[in-house]
């Protein structure tokens, strides 16, 4: 299934360069978690401060609850997530306490 969520980033260009260097060479352990938890493929595209995510993944598998606990349970995971917050923001409607809001369709061809 496709995800497509987004995050909205800090609006400051030395952070904004730091995010996607960090996202250039994502940590191992982060990419192992991805996989882990059904998430197949990803793609995470930015327009100014807006970032749009692209999550495919294998719904036998994928559980967002499940894989929520699981990054807290992980502390290289969780150091990665406390680390990027450093460059994130919710957007105005994500809802309190998340991070990437899920999008809604309005269009499909």
């Amino acid at each position: 299934m496709r995800h497509f969520l987004a995050l909205d980033l800090k609006d400051d260009p030395a952070l904004i360069a730091e995010y996607e260097a960090y996202h250039r060479d994502i940590w191992p352990e982060v990419r192992a978690h991805l996989n882990l938890h059904g998430v197949t493929a990803m793609e995470i595209h930015r327009l100014g401060t807006r970032m749009v995510m692209l999550m495919e993944t294998d719904d036998a598998r994928y559980d967002p609850a499940a894989m929520a606990l699981a990054t807290r349970g992980n502390p290289k995971i969780a150091e990665w997530e406390e680390l990027m917050w450093k460059f994130q923001a919710p957007t105005p409607w994500t809802p309190e306490g998340e991070k990437w809001v899920e999008m809604t369709r309005i269009f499909r061809l």
